[in-house]
């Protein structure tokens, strides 16, 4: 390794390790272990492999001193050969070594990534809707990317390099100080200037580094919100690309200006080490040289000490740096764990069982419910503020009491606001009730599985999701089972088996972002041809029909009309006229049932759903 290797060694080490350090490293280490264990013996094998490395790292610069002695001693010349063939060997066996090594560091680390991101992605799939409601998933995703990436390193790089560079550091001090301790002691005197420049270079040009990323972040989540089809939609709309524009520049020549200052810097920092570097290796070959010619000191030591001097820093300046590239790495592992510390609100019973399919009854039986606060489902860090919104915990639903009888429909009205919606995501298990209960068939949802639930209970929502992916994908997301015909008799009852035979695709068509590719009617059928290949046995629609044109709506009513067809439902409506032939509706306000009838005792009572059925036709009329 050249001087100016070390010199760029040192800078990167002093900048890894700025993060702030973990505030419980025993405690994060202890849960360090469920993930190392299953790596223990590639561990084993891997600090082995690096301390026989480290071996024959110090073996190589003793064995070129030897050969410059033999030269200058005038032979023999079979034993220069004989030396020169070892020193072949060693490189071709530390090559074997190096690799080897990187193995079983590729096996570990990307067995931890594995670990780590899925134990994560399988847990965010826990949470309940809230905490993606409040979690910006840039966020999120750093955590499953870079503090992943961050944790693999405690491991991989880290715990090896300590334990190599210790190894190192033991045998070249060893071996340099065998041979000329005076030497050896000079050389250390000039390691304060690789350590202290290496602690403030490090620390100002860490500090433009995350201004940097700042900006870069802020230009990801520009770029992220404006290529969304509603997004650039809105920037047209209002004729602002200018701005824009603008907004983006600035944030892109600021990083642009702290990319120029942080190679200065670099440079700057290396050169000085280089420089330093320079004069203690020249320190040696002058002070070796006079102890050499004065006969204390034999050529082929001075050669071997300068050899070893590279090996010397490295390691040195390394392990000044240890422990902060050890708290480092826990931090990453800490903002792992605060992910997995979070606490599903929503999980399956250890006795839950599944539920026949079949006629089912829905029932919801004196239920009160609250929106959870924020520290119960999510983290400040996740939300990028300094403090959680202490708001949440207010009851939204009061003694909510119905139930949906097998195949009959009960609709529910009301002001925005009402709680209407908040009654669907319950109905789904999304949440539980903080007091009271829903049941299926008589069975408590919290008794029942997830699979079995979702499978017996669907919902349709106002902005119908699709993945970016294929209709087939986003068709057999309900149903993975589902055969060619399944699939083609679901879009022939949602009123879409014409549409998919005339586009180029067919099946395989991608719809974009959110479905963007296809209108608003179009993607409300076709989520509700994935509801008909789920089959549930409760349909429930959250105004599926809100935001949709007449004759989008008509044909969506003609699908849906397929969807209910002897299903028990539960029906959202903004639009009144669509739930006339219901065999209950019930009026919420301020998350109380306030009136329940069917549609012509309500408006002969006069009351609250009259109200709203007078004023929505009016409208209408006006």
């Amino acid at each position: 390794m050249s001087m100016e290797s070390v010199a760029w060694s040192t800078l990167y080490q002093g900048n890894r390790s700025l993060d702030a350090p973990t505030r419980r490293p025993i405690e994060t280490m202890r849960r360090m272990g469920p993930f190392a264990r299953p790596h223990r013996w590639r561990l084993a094998a891997f600090l082995a492999l690096s301390v026989f490395s480290a071996l024959l790292a110090v073996a190589t610069p003793l064995l070129a001193g030897r050969v410059v002695d033999r030269i200058v001693g005038g032979g023999p010349t079979s034993t220069v050969v004989r030396i020169a063939l070892l020193i072949a060997a060693i490189a071709i066996v530390g090559a074997g070594v190096d690799l080897l090594s990187r193995w079983f560091s590729s096996r570990i680390g990307e067995g931890l990534i594995y670990q780590l991101r899925t134990a994560v992605f399988d847990h965010v799939q826990t949470m309940p809707v809230a905490f993606f409601t409040r979690t910006r998933t840039g966020a999120l995703v750093s955590r499953l990317n870079n503090d992943v990436l961050g944790a693999q390193r405690a491991f991989s790089d880290t715990l090896a390099g300590v334990v190599t560079n210790v190894v190192t550091l033991a045998l070249t001090l060893g071996v340099m100080l065998s041979i000329s301790w005076q030497i050896t002691l000079l050389a250390l005197v000039l390691l304060p200037v690789f350590i202290i420049p290496s602690r403030s270079m490090g620390r100002r040009i860490a500090g433009m580094s995350r201004r940097a990323a700042r900006h870069n972040a802020s230009m990801s989540d520009q770029m992220t919100e404006r290529f969304s089809a509603p997004g650039a939609t809105l920037v047209k709309l209002y004729g602002r690309p200018a701005i824009e524009s603008h907004a983006f520049a600035t944030r892109a020549a600021a990083v642009r200006d702290i990319g120029v200052s942080t190679a200065m810097w670099r440079m700057t920092f290396v050169t000085i080490l280089t420089l330093v570097s320079s004069l203690a290796l020249a320190l040696v070959y002058g002070l070796g040289g006079f102890y050499a010619i004065r006969g204390d000191l034999q050529a082929g030591a001075v050669v071997s000490l300068a050899l070893l001097l590279t090996r010397l820093y490295v390691p040195l300046t390394a392990l000044a740096n240890a422990r902060v590239e050890v708290m480092t790495a826990l931090v990453s592992f800490e903002r792992v764990f605060e992910v997995l510390d979070l606490e599903p609100m929503v999980r399956d019973a250890p006795d839950a069982r599944d539920i026949a399919k079949g006629p089912t009854e829905l029932r919801f039986d004196g239920v009160d419910f609250a929106y959870p606060s924020a520290e119960k489902v999510s983290l400040a860090s996740l939300e990028e503020v300094a403090q959680l919104d202490t708001r949440g915990g207010e009851t939204v639903l009061h003694g909510i009491e119905f139930t949906a009888a097998p195949g009959s429909m009960v609709a529910l009205v009301g002001s925005s606001g009402a709680g209407k919606s908040t009654i669907a995501q319950l109905a789904t298990r999304l949440y539980d009730p903080d007091a009271g209960a829903i049941s299926l068939n008589g069975v408590d949802l919290r008794e029942i599985t997830a699979r079995s639930l979702h499978s017996a209970v669907g919902l349709v929502t106002q902005d119908g999701h699709l993945f970016h992916d294929t209709i087939r994908a986003n068709l057999l997301l309900a149903n993975p089972d589902a055969t060619e015909a399944d699939v083609r008799d679901a879009l022939r009852r949602a009123r879409l088996e014409e549409l998919v035979e005339h586009l180029p695709d067919g099946l395989d068509t991608v719809v974009g972002e959110r479905g963007y590719r296809l209108s608003g009617g179009e993607r409300q059928r076709l989520t509700i041809a994935r509801l008909l290949l789920a089959q549930p046995s409760v349909v429930i629609l959250d105004e599926a029909t809100a935001h949709l044109d007449s004759t989008s709506e008509a044909a969506v009513q003609a699908a849906l009309a397929e969807a209910l067809a002897d299903r028990t439902s539960l029906v959202i409506a903004h639009r009144l006229s669509t739930i006339r032939a219901a065999d209950q509706i019930l009026v919420l306000e301020a998350g109380r049932i306030v009136e329940r009838g069917t549609h012509d005792s309500l408006l002969a009572r006069g009351g609250r759903y009259a109200e709203l059925y007078r004023t929505q036709f009016a409208d209408q009329a006006a």
